[in-house]
């Protein structure tokens, strides 16, 4: 039976969980998005730091129920009595590296294809902190034990932002500021909340360099060409061990991103084949697909994708 659109975008939200959630792609992550990591390997990351195996989105928690709140653990999604469900698309916690003090993190990972849903993602990353940091209630910490209250990250990988958010990594922390005196508190009494933003872009992975360029690779790298020298690079230079799953991830997502697109204007042309494929290049260049990826998606000519493109400004 052939999936819907909706449904292979399911699919394909899935399966980019799953490649991010590897070890070796979040020991990547951290080396550069987290300070406390930036010293270390990444199999030393992998190896010793990420505890327990990172929770995908899947299974549904209600952190409301009584018996939860007793668990030192880690829910997928969190959940009140008056708010609605918040799901994480992967949670893990982090230990501090090489500290006699086993400090953990709290480690959220987004990925986020719409740069631009209605509302700030920023404001959302925030918020996604504050209730990682209000759900340790009753697992992490009880009564007025604040001392013992976990450092939260929220990392989001944004694979189709704004033209001016493009290859940028950007994290945001709380700093303390005297506005009368001079006072200096301990910085891990503070610094509790740190969302990061991290927006890669349309150009091929050869030329970007670190996070940006492996993150392209397994997210947006939309062919099986070279692939022997993408998994090489894989191993040697961000030291990625499972190929087999990666690999097939990538595919999956490839054939999914495709098969997403292809349907749209399969569906288009009931109502008129040359405005759904105008409508669909528009929607492709938006989001900005290069112009390969649109020629086969939607199955038009380079001269025509560049016809319809050039009266909306853009040039490709």
């Amino acid at each position: 039976m052939k999936q819907s659109v909706e449904e292979r975008k399911r699919a394909y939200d899935a399966v980019c969980k799953n490649v991010l959630a590897d070890r070796y792609i979040l020991a990547n992550i951290l080396k550069e998005c987290v300070e406390e990591f930036q010293a270390e390997t990444i199999d030393y990351i992998a190896a010793q730091c990420i505890q327990g195996t990172p929770e995908i989105s899947t299974t549904p928690l209600r952190a409301d129920e009584e018996e939860l709140l007793k668990l030192d653990g880690l829910n997928t999604e969190s959940s009140s009595l008056t708010e609605g469900i918040v799901y994480y698309d992967i949670r893990f916690r982090a230990v501090l590296p090489r500290s006699e003090k086993k400090i953990k993190l709290i480690i959220n990972v987004e990925a986020q294809d719409n740069f631009t849903p209605g509302y700030s993602l920023l404001k959302r990353a925030m918020y996604y902190c504050c209730r990682m940091i209000s759900s340790q209630y009753g697992t992490v910490f009880s009564h007025a034990d604040y001392n013992s209250i976990e450092k939260v990250y929220s990392i989001w990988i944004c694979t189709h932002p704004s033209k001016a958010w493009e290859y940028t990594i950007t994290k945001y922390a709380m700093q303390e500021t005297n506005l009368q005196g001079k006072v200096q508190a301990a910085k891990e009494e503070y610094d509790l909340i740190v969302p990061v933003m991290v927006c890669l872009g349309k150009q091929h992975y050869k030329k970007l360099q670190g996070l940006l360029r492996l993150l392209n690779i397994v997210l947006l790298h939309t062919s099986g060409e070279h692939r022997d020298e993408v998994e090489k690079e894989l191993r040697e230079q961000f030291h990625v061990k499972a190929m087999p799953n990666i690999g097939k991830g990538v595919a999956e997502m490839c054939n999914l991103s495709e098969g997403i697109y292809r349907d749209g204007v399969e569906d288009g042309t009931e109502q008129g084949k040359e405005e759904s494929a105008k409508d669909m290049v528009l929607s492709l260049l938006n989001e900005n697909m290069p112009l390969d990826f649109i020629m086969r998606v939607t199955k038009l000519p380079a001269e025509r994708v560049r016809e319809i493109a050039a009266p909306h400004g853009y040039a490709i």
